[in-house]
């Protein structure tokens, strides 16, 4: 298995940076769409487990609108093969707010989807 092929890299790195625009923006269209259709998709947030999509779509539909905005600090994109990859950052909320995220991401036939995403915060 080949890691890290920089096109796929290349690849990965615009779904993450499509995704992290999104998730400032509330563009809870494009977040919706860049999480894999799936039951078995899952997202662990900071207060929240949420198992398959649809309760993922939930959450973004309901989900607060203010204070998304953040600085993104350490990123490893990591792609193991040309159809899966992982994605792991630190953030800094406007707030002051300090936390770290992972995604798994997977190349479908519709393009990257997070399959699976973890959310948390860390003590200041």
């Amino acid at each position: 298995m080949e890691i890290n092929l920089p096109e796929v890299v290349e690849e990965v790195n615009a779904a993450f940076e499509r995704y992290e625009l999104a998730l400032v923006n509330n563009d809870v269209d494009t977040l919706n769409q860049l999480f894999w259709h799936h039951p078995t998709t899952t997202r662990y947030g900071a207060t929240e487990n949420l198992y398959g999509y649809e309760a993922i779509a939930q959450f973004r539909a309901a989900r607060a609108t203010q204070g998304l905005k953040r600085k993104l600090t350490h990123t490893v994109i990591t792609t193991y093969g040309r159809d899966f990859a992982s994605a792991n950052t630190e953030f800094e909320k406007t707030s002051g707010q300090r936390g770290r995220q992972s995604q798994t991401w997977m190349r479908s036939i519709g393009g990257w989807r997070v399959v699976s995403a973890h959310v948390s915060f860390l003590s200041n």
